[in-house]
């Protein structure tokens, strides 16, 4: 995606990134999309503490997937009091390949890559740059703080795009459970989008 000066916010726009924490599906590596699987205890304690993190800053928006697992994180760090669930926040489509392990599927897919495959019945990539690239022309006509809770598959796309990569570089932005990540633009050049945090993860609380 190509960026142009008027596509900037000239007040600095940062869009706060937030995954999901940890559900027994994503503890075992099961590709979760369409299946709503719950936080774990540990899921929930980790979505907690970003509670830290969310009041240090006064957001102008907050968005959320509408998978339950990223609506009880956004619940549980105290952000869903102003919060908008947004469709194209939701994980990748992963279709036949929903629940299944990546080590399971190379198995019998042999150099199957899902940021450059998709998967069968399911979203392709270029259907889930088309959510992604929507999604980015959305936040840049808002201005302010933004908060996003959704998932690591497409946070990844989300990331790779907000900087213009090609959507199959997505592959190298990984994300953790619960993690927050900071997008912006550079403060000497605003026309240049750049990722000011990547993959942050608070201390849980003991």
């Amino acid at each position: 995606m190509t960026l142009t000066t008027g596509d900037v916010i000239a007040k600095r726009q940062r869009i706060f990134l937030f995954r999901h924490g940890e559900t027994e599906w994503s503890l075992a590596g099961r590709h979760t999309g369409k299946t709503d699987v719950p936080l774990t205890a540990h899921g929930e304690q980790q979505a907690r503490a970003l509670r830290p993190w969310i009041a240090a800053t006064a957001f102008s928006h907050v968005l959320a997937s509408p998978r339950a697992r990223a609506i009880a994180t956004c619940q549980l760090c105290g952000a869903s009091s102003q919060a908008e669930i947004d469709p194209d926040l939701m994980e990748w489509d992963y279709g036949a390949y929903d629940g299944r392990r990546t080590v399971d599927i190379v198995g019998s897919r042999p150099g199957w890559n899902l940021f450059l495959d998709g998967c069968p019945n399911g979203e392709t990539p270029a259907d889930v740059g088309v959510r992604a690239d929507r999604l980015i022309a959305r936040l840049r006509t808002m201005s302010g703080d933004i908060a996003l809770f959704s998932h690591g598959q497409f946070g990844a796309v989300l990331g790779a795009r907000w900087i213009g990569l090609a959507l199959a570089e997505a592959r190298h932005f990984s994300l953790d459970p619960a993690s927050m990540s900071v997008l912006s633009f550079d403060p000497d050049h605003l026309e240049v989008a750049v990722i000011a945090l990547w993959n942050a993860t608070p201390t849980p609380a003991p």
